[in-house]
């Protein structure tokens, strides 16, 4: 791959881009890109094609009626989708915390298993919401997992630990789930913590059974369960409708369930209203009482009051319970199981496959772990699968924090832990092995969109190391997207890139245009040496005042005279351009015998003739740092003259520090509408760019030059009016 041409029109935010790619001068290319130029929309046209789209469709619906091109050719062939891999850091769609797979693999295998797996998480989602209606449980498919094991299972298998149990006739539960089985385990504490009373409850009961005509309490007791499960058996009558009857203690005939309900509702009222009875009851609940996050529990045992005596075994109950919801989704339950059955085999074939890259992925751990500074070690473990119970590669996590031993954690709660930056480099594991797979191909066209945006200066230096090695593949064309001024800078001269370093202006019609990467070296160096230049002078005012705060006082003439040329007072107009010359001349050794043809005029006089002219080139450079500073000086200058001019009574004298800012403090006491909306506007597009210095000048280079010429015509009419 020597020459990659590109051809895109209304692709997401491009309107029309056409640029060909030189790989011939070197592996890789860099793209600094101000935000909201084009970086996303190549990034997004670039991953669509990737996919095998043929077409982009637009995101957004004001292009829905506009032609979409997107055109790539790799040395006059249309490039090959597959060898396009589109690298963004924020792209987590991988990980397991999107309740997608667990184990680790190539892209390919992991997309096979990820499909398989979607198809059963719909499946489980529709049954879940059905276990939910009924259970009203706030978290059903843990809460029902945690229930039948003690180790990590999944949904599917704890499904089938109970498939073969679940009964057509079982006790409904009218309760809510965790009005019983509440998270922080408080009714539990409770039931622990009164024992007594418990116990107590339970003797009694037993013991009203036992002196009962009906139920009897013996080794094998005949209670309240029994007589419902009998109940069951004969509610549709057709026991009695064919001629049978019951004959119990004490010579009573039952011949019909209706006669049968009624006696076991008699008996059980019977005893459940026994004085003695109630009265250990009424302790109990007067103890629930005194509980406040027990009421909705203490609700559900005064609605049944022999609900105590299920909950003497209460993880005992807590099966009955689930088994009895899931009776009632016997069929769904079962349909379920078999589904994920048929797909099991599948799952295990891809899983042989995943084993067979464990090297790969050791030694992305390694490079890892050797390169990145977080608070974490990424291991890599033969663990059992999430779904499967199968042997697979898998990371595990050990948190480190300062000199406590390691902890191991979860995916889920590692990320909590982390800042944004050290969950990049995370997602950067996923993202190394994408590469790392394709190191094979003879051809690879890699886009890295913001890459270290965001990581802190050590790992930021880590991925471009890492670039670097890919760099010197032969077999990987890079282009490298980024809106940081700062990583823009730092991969053009760790990787030598020479001429294939571009910077991204963008016009009206959302044309893009690619051009020299500029400002790369010193900036001021640049500026001193092209002295001569109206645009380039009035942007030295900034910088020298700077130099002069550092290396005399802020009283000092010379400062006095910088700060006249960047605001509005009484001895403005007595400056020129020669006197500010002898300044840069004290200043800077290389400005010594160098003369202007602009000496003679007052500074403000040049400064705002400057920018009218700029705002009058037609073909203007959108990236010259020279336009965007000479025209925010000018447009502080004249939002200070209006203000001043509305402000009569002002003493210019005594204002020391932050002129600009007082002054539109005062006037928006008096004035409001337009007028301040604009003012206000100067205060907050034009600071950095007129108190900037030689090491932080990248506010100006991602701010448009287009939102500065606008604001200058709006200031200038200001005046006028």
């Amino acid at each position: 791959m020597e020459k990659l041409e590109i051809k895109l029109e209304n692709c997401y935010g491009i309107g029309k881009l056409e640029y060909v790619f030189d790989f011939s001068i070197s592996n890789s290319h860099m793209i600094y890109a101000p935000n909201g130029t084009m970086k996303t929309s190549f990034a997004r046209t670039f991953n669509d094609i990737s996919k095998n789209d043929k077409k982009i469709s637009p995101c957004d619906r004001i292009y829905q009626n506009r032609k979409t091109i997107s055109e790539l050719k790799v040395d006059g062939s249309p490039i090959n989708y597959e060898t396009i891999l589109v690298v963004d850091a924020e792209d987590s769609t991988f990980d397991a915390t999107k309740k997608i797979s667990n184990f680790i693999a190539s892209k390919e295998l992991k997309k096979k298993y990820d499909a398989i797996y979607y198809e059963l998480d719909l499946q489980k989602r529709e049954f879940i919401k059905k276990l939910k209606s009924i259970s009203q449980s706030t978290d059903c498919e843990s809460e029902f997992t945690n229930t039948f094991t003690t180790e990590l299972n999944s949904f599917y298998e704890s499904l089938e630990k109970i498939i073969e149990i679940l009964d057509d006739k079982y006790v409904k539960y009218k309760f809510r789930y965790n009005d019983i089985f509440d998270k922080k385990g408080n009714v539990k504490k409770f039931l622990e913590k009164n024992q007594h009373l418990l116990n107590q409850y339970i003797n009694n009961y037993q013991e009203l059974l036992s002196k009962s005509s009906f139920f009897k309490k013996s080794d094998n007791s005949f209670g309240t369960y029994q007589a419902s499960e009998i109940l069951k058996s004969i509610e549709d009558n057709s026991y009695f409708e064919a001629g049978h009857k019951f004959l119990l203690d004490g010579n009573i005939d039952i011949d019909s369930a209706d006669k049968l309900k009624q006696l076991v509702e008699n008996e059980v009222s019977r005893i459940i209203n026994d004085e003695s009875l109630k009265e250990i009851f009424d302790r109990v609940d007067k103890a629930i009482g005194a509980n406040f996050e027990l009421r909705a529990f203490k609700k559900v045992i005064e609605k049944d009051n022999l609900l105590l005596i299920e909950l003497e075994k209460y993880d005992d109950f807590r099966e009955k319970v689930w088994i009895s919801y899931i009776s009632d989704l016997k069929n769904d339950a079962l349909e379920l199981s078999k589904f994920y059955n048929t797909k099991k085999k599948d799952l295990e074939e891809i899983l042989k496959e995943a084993r067979k890259e464990f090297k790969i992925w050791e030694n992305i751990i390694s490079k890892f772990n050797s390169r990145f500074y977080v608070p974490f070690n990424v291991l890599l473990t033969n663990q059992e699968d999430i779904i499967l119970k199968e042997e697979t590669a898998n990371l595990e996590f050990q948190y480190l924090d300062k000199n406590e031993e390691p902890v191991n954690q979860s995916k889920e709660n590692l990320l909590k832990i982390l800042g944004k930056g050290e969950q990049r480099a995370y997602y950067i594991l996923q993202l190394l092995f994408d590469i790392e797979s394709r190191k094979g191909n003879p051809n690879n066209l890699i886009i890295f969109d913001d890459i270290a945006d965001s990581f802190d200066y050590k790992n930021k230096y880590a991925i471009i190391e890492y670039i670097k090695d890919l760099h010197l593949l032969n077999n990987f064309k890079i282009i490298i997207l980024t809106h940081n001024f700062d990583f823009y800078r730092t991969v053009s001269s760790r990787l030598f890139l020479g001429d294939a370093v571009h910077m991204v202006s963008k016009n009206d019609d959302r044309t893009i245009t690619l051009s020299k990467g500029q400002y790369r070296n010193d900036v001021l160096k640049y500026f001193l040496s092209k002295l001569g230049d109206p645009k380039i002078f009035i942007s030295l005012i900034a910088f020298a005042r700077n130099i002069v705060e550092y290396t005399e006082e802020d009283s000092s003439d010379n400062y006095r005279k910088l700060t006249n040329c960047l605001h509005f007072k009484p001895n403005s107009a007595n400056t020129k351009a020669n006197d500010i010359l002898e300044i840069y001349m004290s200043k800077f050794s290389v400005c010594n015998g160098r003369s202007i043809t602009f000496g003679e005029k007052n500074i403000i006089e040049l400064i705002i003739e400057t920018a009218d002219s700029i705002i009058a080139e037609t073909d203007i450079n959108e990236i010259l740092l020279e336009n965007k500073v000479a025209l925010s000086i000018a447009i502080r200058l004249k939002a200070e003259k209006y203000m001043i001019k509305e402000l009569p009574s002002i003493n210019l004298d005594s204002i020391k520090t932050n002129q600009t800012n007082l002054l539109f403090t005062k006037l928006s006491k008096i004035k409001s509408g337009q007028e301040v909306e604009i003012l206000d506007k100067v205060n907050l597009m034009t600071p950095e760019n007129i108190h900037m210095n030689a090491f932080m000048y990248e506010p100006l280079i991602d701010i448009s030059l287009n939102h500065l010429k606008e604001l200058y015509s709006k200031v200038c009419s200001l005046n006028q009016t």
